[in-house]
């Protein structure tokens, strides 16, 4: 991917990167912003594309714009961009995968270690998306990749398929019992947003669709043993 492809993708990595930086100084942003464009349009994807993170990014904008102040907005969304930069879907070490090119990359780029630390501890915290109580950064990241859980139902089935794509190399019956078990361990959570505006607009609605995705699960695993 270049830059005349999603030209403005790759600025808001330019904005975020520098403004992360606080007039530090170093290397130009863009080329580290070429290439984490390139990893998400790899062709293996077909949820975790260039669109989730621009979901995702979006999706923390949204939470600052709603009182999600307090946390360190320019190192989440920089999280954002790593946070499943490397994915692939027959392999478990995906988050901390991405989180070792977020720490090489950022060092590289101008990020002080603490910073660099940061980034790297939320990108690992997408593995369980359960951050714990005062951890502002956390909240923000995790409450942004999950709200796609809270499409309205079109929105949330589109999302339902592609993850099935992602995963077609795994059989059907493999398939419904792993994804159930994902989602109820989502739905064990005692929230599954942790923001106020995440718990008071997406909870409710996340919690159906995903309830109503383990009975589809359910109900096609009863139906195959007829």
């Amino acid at each position: 991917m270049t830059a005349d492809q999603d030209p403005a993708l790759l600025r808001r990595w330019n904005t975020t990167l520098l403004a992360a930086r606080a007039g530090r100084g170093g290397p130009d942003p863009a080329p580290y912003g070429l290439d984490l464009l390139a990893r998400w349009a790899e062709p293996q994807r077909r949820y975790h594309t260039v669109d989730h993170l621009r979901a995702v990014l979006d999706r923390v904008d949204e939470l600052a714009d709603q009182g999600g102040e307090g946390g360190e907005l320019e190192l989440v969304r920089l999280a954002a961009w790593f946070h499943d930069v490397v994915y692939r879907p027959d392999r478990s070490e995906n988050e901390e995968r991405s989180a070792a090119l977020a720490e090489r990359a950022l060092a590289e780029a101008g990020l002080t270690p603490r910073e660099v630390a940061e980034v790297a501890r939320l990108v690992r915290l997408t593995t369980t998306h359960d951050p714990a109580g005062g951890d502002l950064n956390g909240e923000t990241l995790c409450d942004a990749d999950l709200a796609v859980l809270a499409g309205d139902p079109d929105a949330y089935g589109e999302y339902a398929a592609a993850i099935r794509e992602e995963y077609a190399f795994v059989p059907p019956d493999a398939y419904r019992e792993g994804r159930a078990a994902v989602l109820r361990q989502l739905l064990s959570l005692p929230r599954l947003f942790r923001t106020p505006y995440g718990a008071a607009v997406w909870e409710a609605r996340a919690r159906e669709n995903v309830a109503r995705e383990i009975a589809e699960l359910s109900g096609e695993a009863a139906g195959t043993g007829g």
